[in-house]
């Protein structure tokens, strides 16, 4: 009986760790963390606590297909800071860095209002899944969906998606002391735009940051 018991455990135990490597292949320790983001210099960019927020909820989420790509958009940052980081961490490499625009009523230079209500204008926290691509009135775009229940999941239906616009750019914040606003969206900027969607779209995880009591506190994957 004891070695029936055995085995039967051993088998479980072996499901068990092919689930978690075929969910994520690549998993850190905090300790590896903090020299993973030595690695990729975000020191001067990225707080390491977003960081580390961000990567975690990144190993909770089961249904990652680009699963060695994280986005993360740090709304705790001004819009006239670059906040958008794009990193593979199978390589270990910041990709891409960029400015990136909030939502019109979610704040001026910086976001501090948050919303999943259709037409408020705000912008959503928490953790995204990348989705298919199409082409409509802002050009070349990117669905989104919001996997946090009553905190982004009303993304589809608000039309949050990823976009160019001639707002996200460094003229306009030397005219007017920051980024123009979108209803909600996180606009790119014009000459980015293509290239941050081909690479992140179809399966990738997208983090929205804001140091948010609210968020902080509903989040099953903070």
């Amino acid at each position: 009986m004891n070695k029936l018991f055995y085995l039967l455990f051993l088998i479980s135990f072996s499901t068990l760790t092919n689930d978690i490597l075929s969910q994520n292949s690549i998993i850190y320790s905090k300790a590896e963390t903090k020299k993973l983001y030595k690695q990729l210099n975000l020191d001067k960019q990225l707080k390491f606590n977003v960081f580390n927020t961000a990567l975690s909820g990144f190993y909770k989420i089961k249904t990652i297909k680009k699963s060695t790509l994280l986005t993360i958009i740090d709304f705790s940052k001004p819009s006239t800071q670059e906040r958008l980081f794009v990193i593979d961490l199978e390589h270990k490499n910041l990709l891409i860095q960029s400015y990136v625009a909030h939502g019109q009523n979610s704040g001026e230079n910086k976001a501090k209002r948050f919303s999943n209500t259709e037409d408020s204008h705000q912008s959503s926290l928490g953790f995204y899944l990348t989705a298919e691509t199409y082409t409509g009135k802002h050009g070349y775009s990117l669905r989104l969906d919001g996997i946090e229940k009553g905190i982004n999941n009303n993304a589809r239906l608000r039309n949050i998606v990823i976009h160019k616009a001639s707002y996200v750019s460094k003229s306009f914040i030397k005219k007017n002391g920051r980024l123009g606003r979108s209803w909600g969206c996180p606009a790119l900027p014009q000459e980015k735009n293509k290239e941050i969607i081909n690479l992140i779209k179809e399966g990738s995880c997208l983090f929205i940051y804001a140091k948010d009591k609210t968020y902080l506190k509903r989040s099953k994957f903070i």
